[in-house]
């Protein structure tokens, strides 16, 4: 979706929070935490200020801190480097001048310590940022004669939101690892198919173009001397291109084909990438490669809606061969629930329907959903040769 497509408000955001980031609306979740800010107020009101922290609550003092502190926490999500520490330390003294008059203010050092896990550096430097910070609120709640339990509950609520972002941080970098590898992968995969397309189409048709030539070639010299050997040699170069033009349409159809192997091994990286835990199993059975490709096609878009809609913690795959019918089980624990069909669902049922197969997805909400592809081994076909119906029949069922 381009920009100028995107609606006004996820146009918004985008100029608050970088897009490239991924964090959708959690930015501006989080800023519900400022409303710890006015607890001394709360407790002001109800009469507990006076005996806790000695009557010094304000409540300008916290308004103002609070216009300061969201053009900074916004900008610290758009700089990188020195730019994002400066902003990280602006947030943390904006704590250090408003405890005096709020001991909630201890909010905004839990803010930079978020920020902390995301400047950049080893690890023991980001540590070192917070550390450096805490011990400067530690500093000032005894020079403030506070009670020691506001730094504990500082201290322990900075160091979890600095190490949850420090794993959010690394998920994120083995999910692109992980993306680059699978990238990588595919290229070289594509990069060995030409190679592969290459050598079967100078194979298969080098040997055949050079008998076409030196057949036309004999002809033409025979048709004044031998009408009649002319015409046995003009037959022969209909007939080989004939089965030429029968063995690079069957090379077409193998390179055309999806194999399910190798889907399985995309659809487990794509969704253990996502934190989903993903299980197969597969019958030993070969199968027609239309049918393999079919069922590989139908793995693919059935294992993209998991990741992309289901919300799924679990997911499994399963082919295996009842009777007559290749069977192919995906389900998962997801959401479930009412599906809309769209494109993916509709061209999934047609590429099954027209080798005389069904499609069955059961849903229920809150249970995840259940899609099971029936496609039978052997089905009528058409030859484009005579137009007749014909049974074909894999040398595995034969």
């Amino acid at each position: 979706m381009s920009a100028s497509n995107k609606p006004a408000l996820l146009r918004w955001r985008g100029r608050l929070i970088p897009e490239a980031l991924g964090l959708g609306w959690t930015p501006f979740f989080l800023l519900g935490y400022l409303s710890f800010l006015f607890l001394p107020t709360l407790l002001a009101w109800i009469g507990e200020s006076d005996r806790v922290f000695g009557g010094r609550t304000m409540l300008w003092p916290t308004l103002a801190s609070i216009a300061l502190f969201l053009p900074l926490y916004f900008a610290a999500y758009r700089q990188v480097g020195a730019n994002k520490i400066a902003c990280m330390l602006a947030i943390a003294a904006l704590g250090y001048l408003v405890l005096p008059t709020n001991p909630f203010a201890n909010t905004y050092l839990i803010y930079a310590a978020g920020f902390a896990a995301t400047v950049g550096g080893p690890l023991w430097q980001r540590l070192a940022w917070m550390a450096a910070m805490l011990a400067g609120l530690l500093v000032e709640i005894v020079l403030l004669r506070y009670p020691v339990f506001v730094f504990l509950i500082t201290l322990i609520v900075a160091v979890a939101v600095f190490f949850g972002n420090h794993h959010f941080l690394e998920s994120r970098r083995r999910q692109a690892a992980l993306k680059l590898s699978h990238d990588e992968v595919r290229r070289l995969a594509a990069l060995a198919e030409r190679e592969r397309i290459g050598r079967d189409l100078h194979d298969l048709l080098g040997h055949t173009l050079s008998l076409v030539a030196l057949k036309s070639e004999l002809a033409s010299k025979l048709v004044e001397r031998d009408p009649q050997a002319a015409v046995r040699e003009l037959g022969e170069v209909t007939r080989v291109a004939r089965d030429a033009l029968t063995q690079v349409r069957s090379a077409v159809t193998g390179i055309r084909a999806a194999g399910m192997a190798s889907e399985l091994a995309s659809a487990r990286l794509l969704l253990e990438s996502d934190g989903v835990v993903f299980a197969y199993e597969t019958a030993p059975v070969p199968l027609p490669p239309e049918v393999e490709t079919v069922l590989a096609m139908t793995l693919r878009e059935a294992v993209t809606n998991v990741q992309r809609h289901a919300r799924a913690r679990n997911a499994r795959a399963c082919l295996h061969v009842e009777g007559d019918d290749a069977v192919l089980s995906i389900e998962d624990d997801g959401r479930g629930g009412a599906i809309a069909p769209g494109n993916g669902l509709r061209g999934m049922r047609e590429r099954l329907e027209a080798l005389g197969g069904r499609l069955r997805v059961d849903s229920v909400s809150g249970r995840g959903t259940h899609l099971h592809a029936h496609v039978p081994l052997a089905w009528p076909a058409m030859d484009t040769a005579d137009q007749a119906p014909r049974t074909q029949v894999p040398p595995a069922a034969a």
